[in-house]
């Protein structure tokens, strides 16, 4: 198979614009109201042990991605068992990423647009895109991230110079005890969006230097946990505890508070930029880990399965759920035990394990060959 390799400065773009994705639509943390933004800090450390770990199960094999150590742990026939089962969660969770962003351009942006258009049009960037390769997508990254630091900025001191702002409204900290925080962490954050960061062990088998890789994704991981603190800063400041729980889509609607003099206002194109482009990348990075998965399966180029499978992922992102209520309860409340815990935590730890014990076996045999 062809070998594909993106740089570190594109890694680092990929896994903040991956761990924006649907976060910032939906917002995290906010099961603990006022006090999300502990939420937040306790889960940029969980994010760096995750991608730590995921990090040294790549380096026990080097060059290998996760579907090819899997076959090393078990047989080839196991492993494709455990590939589809893989292939099938990745596509799935692009499945209802992008149905969060067709949910919200049709609800707040474009009322009147079927979310079936809007949801097509994407999948269908998305696939052209996975057709031309990761370095494209690496690079479509790169060019882009810039503006979404620039976007949040803006946002920032528009809001700040409108008066929106009150630094009460995080006041008192802890308020309701400290059971509502530990609950919107585990398993909450630890799931979504910082546990989602199993697609990259798909993506770090391609970064030209893996040995700086961990580095440059743990400096990722902090960039963006502090994006996403401070939209959960501006989502609370702005709108208070109780309005930002209610709101479908809350940094959305703090930046529809924005007025300046009457004449800066209805900023939205900031942040459903950022949005999109989170959206974009975090969906792109998961179809091509079930891309690579069927690579795997199947001896055949990924490009072959991209288009196909953006076609499937967009139909199926439609008949994922009735509504957006049916989509949020589902992801919340079905999906973190039954998908996430397993696939992101338990079948790792399983590889793992299970690497570490035949390395401490092959050492073990090499140490008795040189006695003898």
């Amino acid at each position: 198979m062809l070998k594909e390799n993106i740089s570190l400065s594109q890694l680092i773009t990929l896994v903040i614009n991956f761990l924006l994705g649907s976060a910032i639509v939906v917002g995290v943390g906010m099961e603990a109201k006022r006090d999300a933004w502990i939420v937040i800090i306790a889960g940029l450390f969980i994010g760096l042990l995750i991608i730590s770990a995921y990090y040294f199960l790549l380096s026990l094999q080097p060059g290998k991605n996760f579907f090819e150590i899997m076959e090393i742990c078990f047989s080839r026939p196991v492993a494709i068992v455990m590939s589809l089962g893989y292939i099938c969660y990745f596509l799935y969770i692009a499945c209802r990423v992008i149905r969060d962003f067709g949910e919200m351009i049709s609800a707040a942006i474009l009322p009147l647009t079927p979310i079936e258009v809007t949801v097509a049009l994407l999948a269908f960037v998305i696939g052209y895109i996975l057709y031309m390769g990761i370095e494209v997508l690496g690079r479509t990254s790169e060019i882009f991230t810039p503006y979404t630091f620039a976007f949040m900025l803006m946002l920032f001191i528009f809001l700040y110079g409108s008066g929106n702002i009150e630094i009460s409204n995080l006041e008192p900290v802890a308020a309701n005890g400290w059971k509502p925080i530990v609950k919107a962490i585990v398993p909450s954050i630890s799931v979504f969006p910082y546990g989602e960061m199993i697609a990259f062990t798909v993506v770090l088998a391609d970064v030209t230097n893996f040995k700086y890789s961990r580095v440059i994704s743990i400096f990722g991981v902090i960039i963006a946990s502090m994006l996403l603190l401070l939209s959960v800063f501006l989502i609370i400041t702005s709108l208070g505890e109780n309005i930002a729980l209610r709101s479908n889509f809350p940094l959305l609607s703090a930046a529809r508070l924005v007025s300046i003099g009457e004449f800066i206002e209805r900023i939205d194109a900031l942040v459903v930029f950022i949005i999109m482009l989170g959206i974009l990348i975090k969906s792109s990075v998961f179809i091509y880990g079930g891309l690579k998965g069927l690579e795997y399966v199947f001896n055949k180029p990924y490009r072959f399965f991209s288009i196909p499978i953006a076609c499937i992922v967009s139909m199926f992102s439609i008949f994922i759920s009735n509504d957006f209520s049916d989509h949020i309860r589902e992801g919340l409340y079905v999906d973190i035990f039954v998908l996430h815990l397993p696939m992101e935590y338990g079948v790792p730890i399983l590889i793992l394990v299970t690497l570490l014990f035949k390395k401490w076996r092959k050492d073990r045999s090499a140490g008795k060959e040189v006695k003898a």
